[in-house]
């Protein structure tokens, strides 16, 4: 295992990416940073770059408009890159998937190692998702995406 590999299973840097969306899953992000639910228990914290970012935590789907700086986020985020689709919008286009700007859900632009379905997820199961992540890179789940 790399020394890269290592590092992630105790220190995870989360980068909060928001295509397009309706803010409720973002809200339920901020939410999870809180002292109520207290991600930094887990290693778990936001950052507000993504040259230091380990994970992408993405909401929304994917418009048009920003499919090109959706890639060049992800392009410009270092090895290894781990994505984490949260909500039914990022995850397969929600109420939106048949709109006019809809360029797809995040699995269609970039590839997602996780996804943690809702409208908007609950704060635990938004820890759940991240903590099955951290438990895959461990080895103790079979290294298929999380669902």
């Amino acid at each position: 295992m790399s020394l890269t590999m290592f590092s992630l299973k105790k220190s995870i840097w989360v980068y909060h990416l928001s295509a397009g969306s309706c803010n409720n899953c973002d809200i339920e992000i901020l939410d999870c940073l809180t002292p109520r639910f207290d991600l930094e228990r887990f290693g778990i914290m936001l950052v507000g770059s993504i040259r230091h970012a380990d994970v992408i935590l993405a909401t929304g789907i994917v418009t048009r408009k920003c499919l090109l700086r959706v890639k060049r986020v992800y392009e410009q985020m270092p090895a290894p890159k781990l994505v984490v689709a949260i909500g039914a919008c990022a995850c397969t286009g929600g109420i939106f998937r048949t709109g006019y700007n809809m360029a797809g859900p995040f699995d269609r632009v970039i590839p997602v190692n996780a996804y943690i379905p809702g409208c908007p997820p609950k704060p635990e199961a938004m820890i759940d998702g991240v903590v099955k992540l951290i438990q895959s890179l461990n080895g103790k789940l079979p290294a298929k995406k999380v669902r």
